[in-house]
């Protein structure tokens, strides 16, 4: 069998040239808030969607991934195919998915979120139905992830890849998601705020499940809100009380897993 160039490939050079030298790069996210930069790349009528590190952050974020892949595997989770190393760090590449990510930021601008035309505006117009099969779909992945000993990091709408035509939600960018629980020692977490719990600005502190429960909590609520202010609630009373235990300022009033949290929004619900 002729082996693959972007999945039976250990090292190469420089990425980019490679990339272009195997197939068509179609689209470059050179720009990312990440630092990372990212390919679509089409090779032989197939597309892929493949990314590169070249910092000892960027390089840490992509190995972290990896052994997130490695541990768990869902529907919902884009999979990571294949990792290599280049000369200036380290490469990923996954299947190239449709759908829009809910907020797109790069360094030089915000995502939009408020914009009518933006992929986070169409979603909160969808009918409840689907809007709910959404955030099922999110929840659930994270009890896959919650079984495999991995805790969410930087959970956030960019991580939310939605597919208008099928109706579809999957998670995408889960580089800093990682084993649980484990003590910050830095001063403060990667991550959009609006969904990041106290503890994640607490050097010392320990991030553990319930800090997902709270990320996920925090999701919950800003993806059943009609607006970007949390004024426009199209949820029910009881489902908003599952929310206000789920982002309870001590996590020891929290709910103590994701499961947990799961059975209490699906009762709500």
């Amino acid at each position: 069998m002729t082996p693959h160039p972007l999945l039976d490939v250990a090292h190469v050079t420089a990425f980019d040239a490679y990339l272009a030298d195997v197939g068509t790069v179609f689209r470059t996210f050179a720009d990312q808030d990440s630092g990372c930069v990212s390919y679509g790349v089409l090779i032989d009528g197939r597309k892929w969607f493949a990314k590169s590190a070249s910092t000892p952050a960027t390089v840490s974020s992509l190995r972290r991934a990896v052994t997130v892949h490695e541990a768990v595997a869902h529907p919902a989770i884009t999979p990571l195919l294949h990792h290599l190393t280049t000369d200036e760090g380290l490469a990923v590449v996954y299947p190239w998915v449709p759908g829009e990510v809910l907020y797109h930021p790069t360094r030089s601008r915000s995502g939009g979120r408020t914009a009518p035309d933006s992929p986070m505006a169409r979603f909160r117009r969808l009918p409840l139905s689907q809007v709910h099969d959404a955030l099922d779909i999110v929840l659930d992945a994270h009890l896959a992830l919650e079984a495999a000993g991995i805790v969410a990091v930087d959970l956030y709408d960019g991580c939310m890849l939605y597919d208008f035509e099928e109706q579809r939600m999957r998670l995408c960018d889960l580089g800093e998601y990682r084993r649980g629980p484990f003590t910050l020692n830095t001063d403060r977490l990667p991550g959009s705020s609006r969904y990041m719990a106290p503890e994640e600005f607490v050097r010392g502190s320990v991030i553990d499940v319930r800090t997902t429960v709270f990320n996920l909590g925090r999701a919950l609520r800003l993806l059943l809100d009609a607006g970007d202010e949390e004024t426009q609630w199209r949820g029910t009373r009881s489902q908003l009380g599952v929310i206000q235990q789920a982002t309870a300022t001590d996590p020891q009033t929290r709910f103590p897993s994701v499961r947990s949290l799961v059975e209490a929004w699906s009762t709500a619900t």
